[in-house]
């Protein structure tokens, strides 16, 4: 037996991708023909976390080549193992049934097809679908999907923990009225239903960088206690953008209620994804729970059938320059954090608020940061009020310079399409 199923994957390896899964199929019946056979080609059956999770037992067949792929995450983190091709032995619910895994590209995508050999159907069904179900539970981590694949991030979520809304400075009215959306959507789920509204949410918070819209998406994670997946990119050397956006929302469906990030929203969509875009957020598909936050530094390059068609985002928050109330409530709470050594007098506070007008929370934070590392190389022979202010000279001159280059950057991108056009 051992030795045709050998021949079996080497075999099916060599064939012309669109007949590899009908032959493992048939071969599979030849040998097995008082088995009963399942095919499927899911993401989610993660065999190897199911049984990481102590769910199953699973054994390689020892006298079958088994390949796995090994993935370097980063260091100090465990490889990510996943098998490629291979049979294998399983043992669950005190029963036993066999999983075959078989790798191969096709278009210059990476297709990995399972096949269930169990005594019956109901088995190999109740196994597939307690394995998937598993599988795309999201329990305290973050999905994140990039380029393709989904992975769990622990550590990310762990970050995420220490974000709330205490602190963080925003207008009150502003921060109140986010927690309140937010809260009022996912308590409201049957008195939407009772008045047969869509129970779905599209948010887009939108404004200059550094004013706190990243910090918002954490703390709302956070407080909401909602599985959220988390989108880096659409981006991949193979299959399309279509595909994987496809997968995230497909994903989104099957873990309700959800909170899909979206992060530079901008930079994620195009013109030759952005159609289909549309379509999984606001088309015949059902997002029944899905809320889908998105954050942009750019509103200006979103497409208007993006930002200003109703139902898709609608609700909007702008995030603005913090005025000298939010600038002196964060300067107090970096100010209470200092050693005492490097605190400020409480009377250069207004004058240090004053001087950092148009700063972003992004700005002042590097101010603090680039005013102790230069008191520190003074050797405190100047005190830090006076250290803060001659960094605030110089990080306006980067800031104006920054704005001076976007300018120049907008003014020639509107060159080139008025150039265009005139063609």
């Amino acid at each position: 037996m051992y030795m045709d199923l050998k021949e079996l994957i080497t075999e099916a390896l060599y064939l012309p991708s669109d007949s590899i899964a009908y032959f493992v199929s048939r071969e599979l019946s030849r040998l097995y023909s008082d088995k009963v056979i399942i095919e499927g080609a899911f993401s989610s059956f993660d065999l190897v976390g199911y049984a990481r999770a102590e769910l199953c037992s699973i054994v390689g067949g020892t006298t079958v080549f088994n390949e796995s792929r090994i993935d370097w995450a980063a260091s100090g983190k465990e490889f990510i193992d996943e098998p490629e091709n291979g049979w294998f032995n399983v043992l669950w619910c005190g029963r036993l049934l066999d999983v075959l895994f078989v790798t191969w590209t096709a278009e210059g995508y990476r297709e990995r097809h399972h096949w269930i050999i169990a005594d019956d159907r109901k088995m190999a069904e109740d196994f597939l679908r307690a394995v998937c179900d598993w599988s795309t539970e999201v329990r305290g981590e973050i999905l994140v999907f990039d380029g393709g694949y989904w992975y769990k991030d622990p550590e990310l979520f762990n970050a995420i923990k220490s974000a709330g809304f205490d602190n963080l400075i925003l207008p009150d009215d502003l921060k109140r009225e986010i927690q309140e959306d937010f809260s009022n959507f996912f308590a409201s789920r049957e008195v939407y239903e009772r008045h047969r509204i869509p129970w779905k949410r599209g948010v887009l918070l939108s404004g200059p960088p550094g004013n706190g819209k990243t910090h918002t998406v954490k703390a709302l994670i956070n407080q909401t206690k909602q599985p959220c997946l988390y989108v880096k990119s659409f981006k991949s050397c193979w299959g399309t953008d279509h595909d994987r956006i496809r997968n995230v929302f497909t994903r989104a469906r099957k873990t309700i209620p959800s909170i899909v990030v979206l992060e530079d929203i901008d930079s994620l969509i195009d013109e030759e994804n952005r159609a289909f875009f549309l379509n999984e957020l606001d088309g015949f598909a059902t997002n029944t729970g899905v809320v889908v936050l998105a954050t942009t530094n750019h509103p200006e390059k979103l497409d208007p059938a993006i930002l200003d068609r109703p139902s898709r985002f609608d609700r909007k928050y702008y995030f603005s320059l913090p005025a000298p109330a939010e600038r002196l409530a964060y300067v107090v709470s970096w100010n209470k954090s200092l050693e005492p050594e490097l605190r400020l007098p409480e009377g250069s506070l207004p004058r240090l608020v004053e001087a950092t007008d148009s700063f972003s929370f992004a700005y002042l934070k590097e101010l603090f940061l680039s005013s102790m590392m230069q008191w520190m190389a003074d050797a405190g022979s100047r005190r830090m009020d006076a250290v803060m202010l001659n960094r605030v000279t110089a990080l306006r001159e980067q800031m104006n310079s920054a704005d001076g280059k976007k300018r120049k950057k907008r003014g020639e991108k509107k060159a080139r399409k008025a150039a265009v056009s005139r063609l």
